[in-house]
């Protein structure tokens, strides 16, 4: 069950995308991939369900991208190019929410962030998720 203080809001950069977002476990499940993709893109992300993103505003502002299985959208603003959020590729019943774009979270909220293995995704190696490793902000003073 999603507490109401696990209902953010958020937008993309220049506010064309505005989406509320229900997560399911609210900043827990913090964390980042080293796929190609996710690695160019050094996005920190939380899960919702797959109906927890509603987008309030913007929605045929959204546009897609697909790469290697092309089995799951990652959906970003066609104004400014932001990622705003993705299908998950491990659980299609999830998807990844960009936490830079919820209002007042910054990716640098987090002092530790585990980073996955998406370089061997389960899904293509058959094996278990795996940690990478962990991404440590320590801010200066």
């Amino acid at each position: 069950m999603t507490s109401a203080a696990d209902v953010r809001t958020g937008q993309c950069h220049c506010g064309a995308v505005r989406f509320e977002v229900s997560l399911s476990d609210g900043f827990n499940a913090v964390r980042r991939c080293n796929c190609s993709y996710c690695r160019m893109r050094g996005a920190v992300v939380v899960t919702a369900d797959i109906g927890g993103v509603k987008i309030l505003q913007g929605e045929e502002l959204l546009t897609s991208y697909r790469f290697h299985s092309g089995s799951v959208d990652h959906f970003f603003c066609s104004r400014c190019g932001i990622y705003t959020h993705h299908q998950r590729r491990s659980d299609r019943n999830l998807h990844a929410v960009n936490v830079a774009c919820l209002d007042g979270i910054s990716p640098f909220d987090f002092s530790e962030v585990p980073v996955m293995d998406g370089v061997n995704h389960p899904n293509d190696t058959g094996k278990q998720p795996r940690l990478a490793g962990i991404l440590r902000f320590t801010p200066e003073n």
